[in-house]
């Protein structure tokens, strides 16, 4: 009996720990990462960019509200929020007042599917489905039907209250020590609601500083940036694969960017032209799926130097 049902039961023992480790530490285990990227005109003093992203506020996360607010301590120059900040319907409120110190700071927008829309109950298998046939979000699945609609207006208009700037599919800037940081967003890919026709162009012409922002970091966005010269674009969406295998990394990104580039800071080349890419693996999670595993929860300091 016991060479038979060993393994097994010791098995099922290591995967209820793992999933005991995923569920009540890691996912509120929250970090702060820290990234120099060499993108600035010389001359040019340093940058400290707070990025925010995937918080998926649920009501009662005492916690993440806690240590979204404890972030302020780090006086960025601008914060940039790229998205998903909710997954309840009721957590406008919560995630406001979480984000309420950070928006006594410059700061820019855009927003993602959850913001519009409530999750639903999902396999997560299906990530895996996704990846193998080449299809994610709205780029090749049937629109979701039935679906929930979050109050983003309320969030929106609490964001631009505070002042900061709305990037939806349109350009902005910001004034920071008499310095002006022009920012050029988009609407989220991963539902098609992006539009890069109505800001192409490339980066403003007498700015001293230009960055792409977009919440989902697919391909043919991170192209038409790098291709238009931008030196910097701030995604998030690939919640850095959520579910990831110790020393080997994520096995998805749910979108069509490589698991290799699934967070942190890389490259993107395109038409000959290189941009740097910082894409977020976010502090929270699909209210389903409240789980982290070897990717914990984090927000990024960046720190923009100047170019070699």
């Amino acid at each position: 009996m016991r060479a038979r049902y060993g393994v097994p039961l010791g098995i099922t023992a290591v995967g209820a720990a793992g999933l005991a480790y995923a569920a009540g530490f890691e996912v509120r285990s929250f970090r702060l990462r820290r990234v120099t990227v060499p993108v600035l005109p010389q001359g040019m003093r340093p940058l400290r960019v707070l990025q925010v992203s995937d918080i998926h506020m649920v009501g009662g996360q005492r916690k993440k509200q806690r240590w979204l607010q404890s972030l302020a301590g780090l006086r960025p120059d601008f914060v940039i929020n790229t998205g998903d900040n909710l997954s309840d319907p009721e957590g406008v409120p919560e995630t406001l007042d979480a984000l309420g110190p950070l928006m006594r700071f410059p700061g820019a927008y855009v927003f993602g599917s959850n913001d519009y829309y409530g999750p639903k109950l999902r396999n997560p298998a299906r990530y895996l489905l996704e990846k193998a046939s080449g299809r994610h979000g709205l780029n090749g699945n049937a629109p979701v039907v039935g679906a929930i609609h979050n109050p983003w207006e309320e969030l929106r208009d609490g964001f631009d209250a505070a002042g900061w700037v709305n990037l939806t599919n349109t350009r902005g800037s910001l004034k920071i020590d008499g310095m002006e940081i022009a920012l050029t967003g988009l609407d989220d890919p991963h539902i098609k609601r992006d539009r890069y026709e109505q800001v192409t162009g490339g980066p403003q012409e007498g700015a001293d500083f230009s960055l792409g922002v977009v919440h989902a970091p697919y391909l043919r966005v991170l192209d038409a940036f790098t291709a238009d010269r931008y030196p910097l674009i701030l995604a998030g969406h690939t919640h850095g694969g959520q579910l990831c295998i110790p020393f080997y990394g994520a096995l998805v990104t749910n979108c069509d960017i490589d698991t290799r580039r699934v967070k942190g800071l890389s490259t993107h080349e395109a038409d000959g032209h290189r941009s740097y890419l910082h894409v977020s693996a976010g502090c929270g999670t699909n209210r389903y799926t409240p789980v982290r595993f070897a990717c914990p929860p984090e927000a990024t300091l960046l720190t923009l130097v100047a170019r070699d």
